[in-house]
């Protein structure tokens, strides 16, 4: 029974030396090194800039002004023809000219509405970053903190970043656990899907909402 025991002993002292030197291995492996260096100061940094940038837009009083100077800031920090493609998903192969150009129109003035009334919950919220994650070469997901806005923050929200022509874009936003580029692609292909194909219901819509907004 004392050689069993002591043999036991033995064995359980050499299999915790063996997980902690796998540990340390693992820890100092070239895959290990990759995913803690797998962040982008660059993209960080557009992030930073860009979201204090709409935040201070946003902290002016409600005008046609203020309005205008959003849209504006949309314009060159958002990839909006990126999108507009992307959310129309399979119809976006079979849009006629005509459609397009009227979805491209509706689902921009759709789009800022959307964004502003999300991102104006925070408008007093301070911001920073808080770490990215690189899924390839120009193309980051950065995560940010926002502190002292509504009951419940801070709050984590995510931006898809890609590099367009050596620039930094925003692509897609991800808030309250939503991306919400990934979320209208589903509604607006469903919207179409249900009309029989017919994407003049969804610019129809979205134009009346945005009407509306």
């Amino acid at each position: 029974m004392t050689m069993f025991s002591s043999s036991l002993t033995d064995t359980i002292r050499l299999t915790r030396r063996g997980l902690v030197l796998a540990a340390v291995a693992l820890a100092l492996s070239p895959a290990a090194a990759l995913a803690q260096a797998a962040r982008d100061p660059s993209a960080e940094q557009f992030v930073q800039a860009a979201a204090q940038k709409v935040l201070a837009i946003l902290n002016e009083p409600a005008t046609a002004q203020r309005s205008r100077t959003f849209d504006q800031a949309v314009e060159e920090l958002v990839a909006m023809p990126k999108i507009s493609n992307f959310v129309l998903g399979k119809y976006g192969r079979t849009i006629t000219p005509a459609q397009r150009a009227r979805f491209d129109v509706a689902f921009r003035r759709y789009a800022e509405g959307v964004y502003e009334k999300r991102l104006g919950e925070y408008r007093h919220a301070a911001l920073k970053v808080v770490g990215s994650q690189v899924r390839k070469p120009g193309d980051v997901i950065v995560r940010t903190q926002l502190s002292g806005g509504p009951p419940g923050d801070p709050l984590i929200a995510s931006w898809r970043v890609t590099q367009d022509g050596g620039a930094w874009k925003i692509i897609d936003l991800e808030f309250k656990g939503v991306w919400l580029a990934i979320t209208q692609q589903q509604d607006f292909v469903s919207t179409v899907d249900n009309a029989g194909g017919d994407v003049g219901v969804l610019i129809g819509q979205l134009e009346r909402d945005a009407s509306h907004g």
